[in-house]
């Protein structure tokens, strides 16, 4: 999976991982987290999410995206002209306290990340292989400055049953993954199956969202 996998789902428009509605889990649970306002929360590989605007009503919103299309496509959605700049590697856009890095997440550095308070992460670790979610997982830990938490969505469903992405990442991997930098806590498990027909109609006869807050050991 490279960088023209993506590029071509949006041009392509092959975006169901699209939510068209604010993720229920972000609002049963963000403010569990204890996040002060106007604090930063990091929403990585972030598409054009509209979670970034409900966000953005209390934060400020830093997101990184690969995809221009999706970049543009949020600002545009949002009826928003942002402003836009050159910070190699990157073009950043900014509008209304949303900042979108479009540009390979993998070229973060912890200068980019060092005032953020929080991660939200709902469609970045499920959409990449496994090979590079340990590659993610390491980098995001290296991104993340001590005490800040996460909030993490991950899907759980028999890999011989469907192809991702998504991919699905079972309880035993979010500890491989970040047991050695994180705390983990898992905040709740629902089959959504039934109200997923289009993966059902793929073959899934098990398919679940796992939610855990994750707290980033201090240095």
């Amino acid at each position: 999976m490279d960088h023209e996998f993506w590029h071509q789902r949006w041009r392509e428009n092959q975006i169901g991982f699209h939510q068209e509605t604010v993720n229920p889990h972000l609002l049963a649970h963000w403010d569990r987290l204890g996040i002060a306002e106007d604090a930063t929360v990091f929403v990585p590989l972030c598409g054009k999410s509209l979670d970034m605007v409900w966000l953005a009503e209390r934060y400020r919103v830093l997101g990184v995206e690969l995809s221009p299309r999706a970049v543009e496509d949020f600002y545009s959605e949002q009826g928003l002209t942002p402003e836009r700049r050159t910070e190699w590697p990157f073009v950043v856009y900014e509008g209304e306290g949303v900042t979108l890095m479009c540009g390979d997440f993998f070229a973060l550095e912890p200068a980019h990340t060092a005032d953020i308070a929080a991660i939200y992460d709902r469609a970045a670790l499920i959409a990449l292989p496994p090979h590079m979610r340990v590659d993610y997982a390491a980098r995001l830990t290296e991104l993340a400055p001590g005490g800040i938490v996460m909030l993490l969505v991950t899907l759980e469903y028999d890999p011989s049953q469907m192809n991702g992405p998504p991919f699905p990442v079972e309880p035993e991997e979010v500890e491989s993954l970040y047991g050695a930098g994180w705390r983990i806590e898992s905040l709740q498990q629902d089959d959504i199956l039934d109200s997923e027909p289009r993966f059902r109609a793929r073959g899934l006869t098990r398919f679940s969202e796992h939610l855990y807050r994750l707290t980033r050991n201090a240095d």
